[in-house]
């Protein structure tokens, strides 16, 4: 398995965050090489969450030559170990060093949707790192509060956040320290003005709807009025800026507080996907690089 320090530098400083490229009605292999062209070294996949959905997004490795996927997560409620475990070995095998797990334990209303209950979810994830052993490729953990940067740093390869602050990367690395990976996610609209700020709303408003983020955000200092309403100007400016000015910078503000890697989403109308945004957000981060 690749080491971490392998993987660091493997990755370099950006990559992109994208839902499955099918379900913005893209080719994975056409748009995977399109990313890999463009300069970025990964690609993350959220809701990877069955065979099906690895298969779906499996061309990504099959057309590139280096380009990473993440998985953006892997619910740790809908994978057994074992077939999550075989699937890894899999991967490893046809392209060595080139995929990285993203587990989590997602968000309490996704999970009852499924008839189960979200109960105790660090003990769940502790357990469930117990059930995979030792895999054939690295492991991060979507980690938010103390104890899951401390879970990320003791029994995974690092910690992949979301939906979060260059603030919570600084304390993220206090807790981590220096060796593993921290690979932050950052939501963002390249449009400026009253467009971009409408689509940054249109994201964040649904992502200020799970406990989970708003949790966080409290504990980083943001107030109640900041976390309603579609977030506010300030939050919004912190979590997912828009404009040229104001993401290069919030970008440069995740680097410069200890992120190894920065992923990136590219937001459009209604704060979905905007893909054809790829070749200027490549242009306005190439300093970053």
């Amino acid at each position: 398995m690749i080491t971490t320090d392998e993987l660091r530098k493997t990755l370099g400083p950006l990559g992109i965050w994208m839902y499955s490229p099918a379900s913005a009605g893209l080719d994975p292999e056409s748009y995977g090489r399109q990313i890999e062209a463009a300069g970025f070294t990964s690609v993350w996949i959220p809701a990877v969450n069955s065979p099906a959905d690895l298969a779906a997004v499996e061309p990504l490795l099959a057309a590139t030559q280096r380009l990473v996927l993440g998985t953006g997560i892997s619910s740790v409620w809908a994978w057994q170990a074992s077939e999550l475990a075989a699937e890894c070995q899999r991967l490893e095998s046809l392209y060595p060093g080139r995929f990285i797990l993203g587990l989590g334990v997602s968000h309490a209303p996704l999970v009852e949707a499924t008839g189960q209950q979200y109960v105790r979810p660090y003990t769940k994830m502790v357990r469930y790192l117990d059930e995979l052993g030792d895999l054939a490729v690295p492991v991060v953990l979507a980690a938010l509060g103390p104890r899951m940067l401390e879970l990320s740093r003791d029994r995974a390869a690092g910690a992949h956040p979301y939906f979060t602050p260059p603030e919570h990367t600084a304390r993220a690395r206090q807790i981590l320290g220096a060796a593993p990976l921290l690979i932050p996610e950052i939501a963002v609209a390249l449009a400026a003005g009253d467009a971009g700020a409408a689509h940054a709303k249109d994201y964040a408003q649904r992502y200020l709807q799970l406990p989970n983020y708003t949790s966080n955000l409290r504990r980083l200092g943001y107030a109640e009025a900041d976390v309603t309403g579609g977030g506010s100007d300030r939050l919004l400016s912190d979590v997912v800026p828009h404009g040229m000015q104001d993401v290069q910078a919030r970008i440069a503000g995740h680097l410069r507080a200890g992120a190894d890697h920065v992923v990136i989403q590219l937001l459009g109308e209604g704060g979905r996907l905007a893909p054809g945004d790829l070749a200027a957000l490549a242009e306005l981060t190439s300093a970053l690089r």
